[in-house]
C-alpha cells in the first residue's frame, strides 16, 4: 500500500542524512527523533490494520492521510535540499550565502513542525482504532506468521508446489487435441486457435505442449512470440529470429525484418506460438511472412476473443473451459499442499472455497497460495470463503475475478503490497528482468532494512514470497526473469491509482502533462527528453530509454540532486560532472560509447551500489579520504584498465559483479591482479586482457568470464587457478589459445561447474578430459571453436549434463555431440540430453567476441 510504502521511503532519507559524512542539510536533533517515534508507530500500526472492506472504488481514509503526512515530510526534507543545492550555485559571497542558508534552514525546520502536528493527529486517530480492534482485524494478524520465524524449508516446499502439470488440472482433453492437431500428418500450415477467458489457462496449456519433447523434436524450428493489446509488428518479427539466434540490424524496416523471417522458416517445419493475440489486423499483418510450404507447420495462437479465433480458423477450436468443482478442489488441494494432502478438518470447507473460484484456475491458484502462506485453521477458511461469495455476486466474468484477486491482495502482509502493486508499471505480458526489479524496489524505498541484510538480498526474499503466492511467475522456470498476469497488472494499476501510488500514461499523455509533473518520484521516458522541461526536484528514478545527446541532460541536471536511480542512453558530448555529486545516488547506468572518466567524487559516494558504463575509467582513490568507504556497491563495470589496488580493495569491500577490461600499454603487474582475491564477496567477474602478469580469484566466485583481446594469451597459465575455485558454477572462455593447442584437466577441478562455454578460440584443437572431472556439468556451449577435432566422449558419462549447444563449428565436433548423445541416452535414458546445432549460414550475421558488452548478463550468476 502507499502508506506503508511512503512511511518506509521517509525512514530511508532520515536515516540516510544522519549517517551521510557530508549531509546536504542538517536536521534538528528533536524533529528527528519526533520524525521517527511518530512514523516507527505508524509502521508498526499498519501492520495489523486492515479494513477488510469489500472491494471498494475509494481507498481507505486513513490510509490516505498516513501517505499524505509521511509524502510531506519527504517533501519538506528533498525540496530543501534541493534550494541548498540552488543556493550554493548561485550565491557568490559568504555573506549572502550564509543568509540564503539560514532562510533554508528556517524554512525546513517550520516545514517539519507542520508536519510532525499533522502526524500527531494521524497517530491519534491511530491509537484510537488500535484500541478498538476487532475480530476480523486480529484474524488478519493471526492469519500470517512472522516472516522471519518460517521454516525456510517449509516455504520453499509450498512455494514450488505449483508445477505446469498441476496448473492443468482438468485440460488433458485439451491438451491431447493440441498435440494431435500439431503432429498430423497434415502437410498443409495449419492455424491452432487457443480460446478462453483471462486466467482460463491458455498460455499455460501452450507453453506445456510447447516445451515436450516430442514436439521439440517433430519441428526444425520452435519459436514463441507474446503479442498483447500493445504490440510492434517488427518486435514480433524479431523475437522469433533472435529465438534462431539471428542478429537484426536496428535499421531494416518492418518488411525487411519480415523477408529475413520468410527465408529462415522456408523450407523447415516451423512451430510459431502467437501468445494473447487481441487484435485480428496483428495477424494480417503478419501472416504473410509465414510460408506455407507444405512441411506440416504450425502456428498456435491464445486469445480471449471468440470472433478472432475463428476467423484465424475454419476448423474447431481448442477452447479452454472453466473447471468442475472436483478438478477445482483438486487444483486448490495441490497448490495449497502438494504432495502432503488436505488435513480432514478443511476438506469441507476448502471444496467451497474452490467452488467460490468459479472454476477459473488463475483465481484458484493465486487464492491457494494465499491459504498456503497462511495458519490452517478452519476459522480463516471460512472467512476466505464468506468473502469469495461476496466477491462473486451479479458479475461479469473479468470483474469478478478481479474481486477474488482483490482478496489476495488485501490479505498480503503489509511489506509486500507496495511490491506487487509496482508490478503494474510494466508493459504488458513483458519479460521482466529480476535484477533491474529488485534495484528498481530498493531505490523506490520500499524495503524495511533488516540486519545482517543487503536490500537486495530483502527484495529477492520478497519476490520468492510473491511467487509462491502465485502472484507473480518465474518465467519458463529461470531466475533471471518474472512475469505478471494481465489480470494481476490491471489489478495492480487499479489499487496504484486508487491509492495515489503512482499512474501511467503513454508518451503523448506524459509529454503534455511535464509541466504539472511537480512532484513525480519516477519517470520512464521513451522518447527524446530535455531535462529542461521537466519541472520537479524530487525525481528518484529517471530512465531515458533513447539515445540522445549528452546536451540534453546538462541543462537543469542540478534538479536530480535527490536521484536514487539514473538510467540514460547518450550520444556524443561530455558527461555531466555534475552526477558524481548527487548525495543520494545509488544506481548509476549510462549506455554511451564513449569513455567517460569518473572524478575522485566518485569515491565519496556513500549509497552508490550499482554502477554500469559501457566503458569507465577510474581515477586512484583520495589519499585524505579514508574515513569513506563505498560499502553499498553491489555492481562495477565495464571499468578501463582497472587497476586493483590495496586502496581500491579497502574502498569496495562487499563488490559482487565486477567487470573490466585492461588492455592498456605497461608492466603486466601494474593493474596489482594479485590483489583480486581479497575481493572475498565477489560473486560474478568478467574480464579482458592483453596479459594480466600475476592474478589470484576470490574463493567466493559463482561465475567468471574470460575474455582474451586478440589471441595471444594462452589460457592454460591461469585455468588451473581457475579450476579449483570451489564455488565456480559458471565459466566462459572467449578468444584465446592453448600450450600446443592441448586443453588437459586433472581430477578434483571444476567440482561445481554447471555451465561452460568456449567461444571464438582458435588454439584449441585437442581436449582431454574425463567425465569426472566436470561431475556437475549441466551445458556445454561451443561457439565457432573451429580447430577443435572433437568433444571428449567422457562427456557422454556425465550423468548432470542436460545441453550440449554446438554453433558454426567444424563437422567432426558436430558428429561427436551427436555420439555423445547417442552413448548418454543408453546410460541415462531418452531425452535426457537435448544436442542443439547451428551450421554457418551464408545468410546469418553472425556475433563477434567484440559485440558482447562486458555485464554479460546472460553468463551471469543468477544469485
Amino acid at each position: 500500500m502507499a502508506a506503508y510504502a511512503t512511511l518506509v521511503s521517509a525512514m530511508h532519507i532520515i536515516d540516510n542524512l544522519q549517517l551521510h559524512p557530508c549531509p546536504p542539510i542538517p536536521l534538528h536533533i528533536k524533529q528527528v527523533e519526533s520524525l521517527t517515534q511518530k512514523i516507527s508507530f505508524l509502521l508498526e500500526f499498519l501492520q495489523s490494520y486492515n479494513p477488510h472492506r469489500v472491494y471498494s472504488n475509494e481507498a481507505d481514509p486513513l490510509e490516505i492521510r498516513i501517505a499524505d503526512a509521511a509524502y510531506a515530510a519527504e517533501y519538506a526534507i528533498e525540496s530543501h535540499i534541493f534550494d541548498e543545492e540552488c543556493s550554493i550555485v548561485s550565491h557568490i559571497f559568504d555573506e549572502v550565502k550564509n543568509d540564503g542558508e539560514n532562510m533554508i534552514f528556517d524554512g525546513l525546520y517550520k516545514a517539519l513542525e507542520k508536519v510532525i502536528q499533522d502526524m500527531a493527529s494521524v497517530e491519534e486517530e491511530a491509537k484510537q482504532i488500535q484500541g478498538r480492534v476487532g475480530v476480523q482485524h486480529q484474524l488478519l494478524r493471526n492469519s500470517t506468521p512472522p516472516h522471519s520465524l518460517r521454516s525456510s524449508s517449509i516455504l520453499q516446499k509450498r512455494s514450488s508446489s505449483l508445477t505446469p502439470q498441476s496448473s492443468m488440472v482438468g485440460a488433458d482433453d485439451v491438451k491431447l487435441q493440441m498435440k494431435d492437431k500439431l503432429t498430423s500428418r497434415c502437410s498443409d500450415l495449419l492455424i491452432i486457435p487457443v480460446v478462453g477467458m483471462g486466467g482460463s489457462g491458455k498460455t499455460t496449456l501452450a507453453r506445456t505442449v510447447y516445451e515436450e519433447r516430442l514436439i521439440k523434436e517433430h519441428f526444425d524450428i520452435c519459436a514463441w512470440a507474446t503479442i498483447s493489446q500493445e504490440y510492434s509488428i517488427r518486435e514480433i518479427f524479431g523475437v522469433v529470429l533472435r529465438q534462431l539466434h539471428y542478429a537484426i540490424d536496428d535499421n531494416l524496416s518492418e518488411d525487411e525484418v519480415g523477408e529475413i523471417l520468410y527465408k529462415h522458416l522456408f523450407g523447415r517445419r516451423y512451430l510459431i506460438v502467437m501468445d494473447d493475440m487481441w487484435s485480428i489486423d496483428a495477424w494480417y499483418r503478419v501472416k504473410n511472412y509465414f510460408p506455407d510450404n507444405k512441411m506440416g507447420s504450425r502456428i498456435v495462437v491464445t486469445t480471449r476473443l471468440s470472433d478472432l479465433a475463428s476467423t484465424l480458423s475454419k476448423s474447431d477450436n481448442l477452447e479452454m473451459k472453466l473447471l468442475n468443482e472436483a478438478d477445482s478442489w483438486e487444483l486448490l488441494s495441490e497448490t495449497v499442499f502438494g504432495e502432503e494432502g488436505c488435513p480432514l478438518e478443511l476438506k469441507e470447507i476448502g471444496k467451497k472455497i474452490g467452488k467460490g473460484c468459479k472454476g477459473l484456475p488463475l483465481s484458484i491458484v493465486v487464492v491457494g497460495g494465499l491459504l498456503a502462506k497462511s495458519k490452517h485453521t478452519r476459522e480463516f477458511w471460512e472467512y476466505i470463503e464468506k468473502n469469495l461469495n461476496a466477491a462473486s455476486v451479479n458479475l461479469e466474468d473479468d470483474e469478478r475475478c478481479l474481486k477474488i484477486l482483490y482478496m489476495s491482495y488485501k490479505q498480503l502482509p503489509v511489506y509486500l503490497k507496495p511490491c506487487f502493486l509496482y508490478m503494474g508499471v510494466f508493459p504488458e505480458d513483458v519479460e521482466i528482468d529480476i535484477s533491474r526489479l529488485v534495484i528498481y524496489w530498493g531505490v523506490e524505498g520500499f524495503l524495511k532494512p533488516e540486519s545482517g541484510k543487503s536490500l537486495e538480498e530483502i527484495a529477492k526474499k520478497y519476490l520468492e514470497d510473491l511467487i509462491g503466492r502465485n502472484l507473480v511467475i518465474r518465467n519458463n522456470g529461470t531466475k533471471k526473469y518474472c512475469k505478471i498476469h494481465d489480470l494481476l497488472r490491471d489489478l495492480c494499476r487499479r489499487e496504484a491509482q486508487k491509492e495515489r501510488f503512482y499512474d501511467t500514461a503513454s508518451d503523448n499523455e506524459a509529454i503534455s502533462a511535464l509541466s504539472s509533473m511537480s512532484q513525480a518520484r519516477s519517470l520512464t521516458w521513451r522518447v527524446r527528453l530535455k531535462l529542461s522541461a521537466l519541472s520537479t526536484s524530487l525525481l528518484r528514478i529517471l530512465k531515458i530509454v533513447r539515445f540522445q545527446p549528452f546536451e540534453d541532460f546538462t541543462e537543469n541536471m542540478d534538479q536530480l540532486v535527490n536521484s536514487r536511480f539514473l538510467e540514460i542512453f547518450a550520444k556524443g558530448g561530455n558527461f555531466p560532472y555534475s552526477i558524481w555529486r548527487f548525495w543520494n545516488l545509488q544506481t548509476l547506468i549510462v549506455h554511451n560509447y564513449n569513455v567517460v572518466t569518473a572524478p575522485t567524487d566518485f569515491w565519496c559516494m556513500p549509497h552508490i551500489r550499482h554502477v554500469e558504463f559501457f566503458t569507465l575509467r577510474l581515477v586512484d582513490p583520495p589519499n585524505d579520504r579514508d574515513d569513506i568507504v563505498l560499502g553499498n556497491l553491489q555492481r562495477l563495470g565495464k571499468v578501463l584498465d582497472f587497476k586493483c589496488s590495496k586502496e581500491v580493495v579497502k574502498k569496495i569491500p562487499n563488490i559482487k559483479k565486477l567487470a573490466f577490461s585492461n588492455g592498456g600499454e605497461g608492466d603486466d603487474d601494474m593493474y596489482c591482479l594479485s590483489n583480486l582475491d581479497a575481493l572475498t564477496k565477489l560473486k560474478s567477474l568478467n574480464c579482458s586482457f592483453l596479459a594480466t602478469g600475476a592474478i589470484n580469484f576470490p574463493q567466493s566466485l559463482k561465475s567468471l568470464v574470460l575474455r582474451s583481446e586478440g589471441s595471444s594469451y594462452c589460457w592454460q597459465d591461469i585455468l588451473d587457478k581457475v579450476g579449483v575455485l570451489p564455488h565456480l558454477r559458471k565459466l566462459t572462455l572467449n578468444n584465446g589459445r592453448f600450450n600446443q593447442g592441448k586443453w588437459e584437466t586433472t581430477e578434483g577441478q571444476f567440482c561445481s561447474l554447471r555451465f561452460l562455454s568456449v567461444k571464438w578460440c582458435d588454439g584449441i584443437e585437442i581436449w582431454k578430459t574425463q567425465s569426472s572431472h566436470f561431475p556437475c556439468l549441466e551445458s556445454l556451449h561451443l561457439v565457432e571453436v573451429c580447430k577443435l577435432v572433437e568433444i571428449p566422449l567422457d562427456f557422454a558419462e556425465i550423468s548432470t549434463l542436460r545441453e550440449i549447444d554446438v554453433k558454426r563449428c567444424s563437422d567432426a565436433v558436430v558428429e561427436s555431440a551427436k555420439r555423445i548423445s547417442e552413448e548418454h541416452e543408453d546410460y541415462y535414458g531418452e531425452g535426457a540430453l537435448q544436442v542443439r546445432i547451428e551450421l554457418a549460414s551464408p545468410n546469418s550475421e553472425l556475433a563477434s567476441p567484440h559485440s558482447e558488452l562486458a555485464s554479460s548478463n546472460s553468463e551471469e550468476e543468477d544469485d
